[in-house]
């Protein structure tokens, strides 16, 4: 795959994501009840409402826009001012979003008991971030500068 669609993809995924952790921020912040009427996947409400879906008293949610615009400041940082350092940030945010993302499912799956297809969504764009991060990272990273 060439930089460009890398880039491309990523930045995409990153918009995603950033579109789907402003609805859950702010869903949260004005105790809105999220629209989840899947079968089957229709307790969202259960998980956006439970104690584990706050840290340090600030929603998950607006952890995940962080996140996202985090991830698209060094997609665009890599387009003009392409650095090793953005391709570091982007990798590092990348990995720790997956990772985060590993222990939410688990307190979902394990002390919730309840799946929020919102935040699966949210996994599955940083499930695919975090690798084709690395992939960008591995292949088109400039030697020097940092």
């Amino acid at each position: 795959m060439s930089r460009t669609a890398l880039i491309v993809v990523l930045f995409i995924l990153a918009l995603l994501g950033t579109a789907d952790s402003v609805y859950l921020a702010q869903s949260a912040m004005s105790d809105t009840p999220l629209v989840c009427d899947i079968d089957g996947l229709d307790d969202c409400n259960v998980v956006a409402q439970s104690p584990y879906s706050k840290l340090l008293g600030i929603p998950l949610g607006a952890y995940g826009v962080v996140f996202y615009v985090v991830s698209i400041v060094a997609l665009l940082a890599i387009v003009y001012a392409p650095r090793r350092l953005w391709y570091r940030v982007l990798v590092g945010v990348s990995v720790l979003g997956a990772l985060m993302s590993i222990v939410f499912l688990g307190i979902q799956l394990f002390l919730i008991q309840a799946i929020c297809v919102y935040c699966i969504a949210s996994a599955i764009i940083t499930f695919l971030m975090a690798p084709l991060s690395l992939l960008l990272s591995k292949q088109f990273s400039p030697q020097l500068p940092v």
